[in-house]
């Protein structure tokens, strides 16, 4: 919340550090008296400090409640879920398209905590480098900037969820302050977010380890300046930003192909990463193999991988991953709480699927059939290799998972394949001359990789079914997106991005009724409202904060409970 209750969040609980490589000990700022009290300014007399706290904010993103937020908001209403087995009565109503205020994912409070705690680094990390000197001023400014970039991933997740959102960049830290505060307009806070991206970028580490050894990558489990990078790229094509959107994925794709010629140089020969296009692409095929998998091994088997820019690390003790435990496959084979529609994953292998190729391997590595439905097997398997050559059944794939529990998934916010695709949208809607043939390249490499067609197979994208109109390429990054971030917490959001610049919400509603068996007409009649496609407050926010209003479409079910 950010209204009263606020003042609580850095207080609420005891902290286990841990989760990052890098992360120290936790200290006992957590649990000392209330925020009005001298011992405060006792706390932040060093380095240390700051890191404990920095690193409370990473392990308040990786809390259940805000990752199965990330994944409720930006995918549950898509096309792509359907309920799975023992569904809680609160999911089940958002599959519905019933959803109220009283819903408990209309929640926000891990968000405001995550983002007090980055306001609160941001105000103290300062105080303390002016009295310790141990701690460089470059240091702080780096502490500083990876608070910025949590507190704006935050924010962005909100607004997309919400809209309008209370907006503050002030800390909580003294029980005299009012936190009532009324909801900022989504375009104001995506400029306000921009800008404080764009102070401090700079600021940000490059690379926390730099002699390229095993734990290399490990860089991406923290804010990097290619973290802040990615994340501008998003913001910018949400406000509609063409230029800058491109030009911060080319920075990123900058920088990973020089990560490929340092390791290139570095090791002689690299076998399972290839320079297509002039980007390196870790392949599904490795020279030599011949069998497709590895891309999936890597990403989201291993987690951490050559791709990654920044996901949130889980070791499955200390730091579990409840949301691909509960809500995906379970690594006994039994449905998880979610699963996918039929149209989505059915007949792939006979080629009678509307959305995957028979030989996009994307299809095989993301879902299974299982008691009679598809299974999410995305992040919970943790290793994938199948064949695509001369399939025409599922038994031609020579299929092999290795099952998982899912607890040691790591969740991605952003890899190379949203830079790539971040920017082919963007050229589409730049619409310059020569950017539909761009765009179509990089959609057609992602698409390439999946289908094991960078070497000797032909594409399955036909370039003149496309470039010749701007609407049938956004229809085709649009597919690709989903094809790609399967389950990965990205479609709804996706749909709402295209409503929102459509001016309309035909598109979002003809997809997303695809999954629906019941009560079609009415939920198409609802979805049309271009108010109903965000979360509504939730009740008990409007009882405490009188300046929030009710977003219009759920004004008249404020007082209709959720049975749970």
């Amino acid at each position: 919340m950010i209204t009263r209750n606020i003042k609580n969040y850095i207080l609420a609980g005891s902290m286990c550090c841990g989760m990052l490589a890098v992360t120290s000990s936790c200290s006992d700022f957590l649990d000392i008296l209330p925020t009005n009290d001298v011992v405060l300014e006792n706390f932040w007399t060093e380095k240390a400090d700051v890191t404990s706290v920095m690193n409370s904010c990473y392990e308040t993103m990786a809390h259940s409640d805000a990752l199965m937020r990330m994944f409720v908001w930006g995918e549950l209403r898509s096309e792509n879920i359907i309920a799975g087995s023992n569904v809680p009565n609160e999911i089940n109503e958002i599959l519905k398209e019933n959803l109220l205020p009283t819903n408990p994912y209309c929640n926000w409070a891990k968000f405001y905590e995550a983002i007090n705690r980055c306001n609160i680094v941001c105000y103290y990390a300062p105080k303390v480098q002016a009295i310790d000197p141990n701690y460089s001023e470059e240091e702080m400014k780096a502490n500083v900037a990876e608070a910025v970039t949590l507190r704006s991933l935050a924010y962005f997740y909100l607004i997309r969820a919400f809209r309008d959102v209370p907006y503050t960049k002030e800390p909580s830290i003294d029980d005299t302050q009012e936190y009532q505060l009324p909801a900022t307009p989504f375009a104001d806070v995506v400029d306000s977010l921009i800008v404080d991206l764009e102070n401090i970028k700079e600021d940000a580490v490059r690379r926390y380890y730099v002699d390229e050894s095993s734990n290399a990558y490990v860089n991406s489990s923290r804010i990097t300046r290619w973290a802040v990078y990615a994340l501008l790229a998003d913001l910018y094509l949400w406000k509609g930003d063409w230029n800058n959107a491109i030009s911060y994925c080319d920075q990123v794709i900058d920088f990973k192909r020089k990560q490929y010629e340092e390791q290139l140089e570095r090791e002689g020969i690299i076998s399972d990463i290839d320079l297509v296009d002039s980007i390196p692409i870790i392949l599904e095929k490795p020279v030599g193999s011949t069998l497709c998998g590895h891309a999936y091994d890597e990403i989201f088997g291993r987690g951490n991988s050559f791709e990654s820019i920044f996901e949130l690390y889980f070791d499955g003790s200390g730091q579990s991953n409840s949301l691909v435990s509960s809500y995906y496959m379970n690594n006994n084979n039994t449905l998880g709480r979610l699963c996918a529609p039929d149209f989505l994953l059915k007949d792939v292998a006979a080629g009678q699927n509307s959305i995957f190729k028979r030989t996009d391997g994307r299809a095989y590595e993301s879902g299974e059939f299982v008691s009679s439905r598809y299974a999410i097997t995305k992040y919970a398997r943790t290793s994938v290799s199948y064949s695509t050559q001369n399939v025409s059944s599922e038994k031609d794939l020579k299929l092999v998972k290795s099952p998982s529990s899912g607890t040691r998934a790591n969740w991605i916010f952003y890899r190379l394949s949203d830079m790539i695709l971040i920017k082919a949208e963007a050229l589409i809607e730049r619409n310059q001359p020569g950017d539909l043939d761009l765009a179509f390249s990089l959609i057609d490499l992602v698409n390439r990789r999946a289908n094991d067609a960078i070497t000797g197979r032909s594409s399955t994208l036909k370039k003149t079914d496309y470039v010749d109109s701007q609407a049938a390429m956004e229809q085709l990054v649009l597919e690709e997106r989903q094809r790609e971030f399967l389950f990965e917490g990205k479609r709804w959001f996706d749909l709402v991005r295209f409503a929102r610049r459509d001016g309309k919400n035909t598109r979002l509603v003809d997809l997303c009724t695809r999954k629906l068996l019941e009560n079609v007409n009415a939920a198409k009649i609802k979805l049309s409202d271009p108010n109903i496609i965000y979360f509504p407050y939730a009740k008990n926010e409007l009882k405490v904060n009188p300046k929030l209003h009710q977003n219009s479409a759920f004004s008249s079910g404020e007082d209709t409970e959720v049975k749970r």
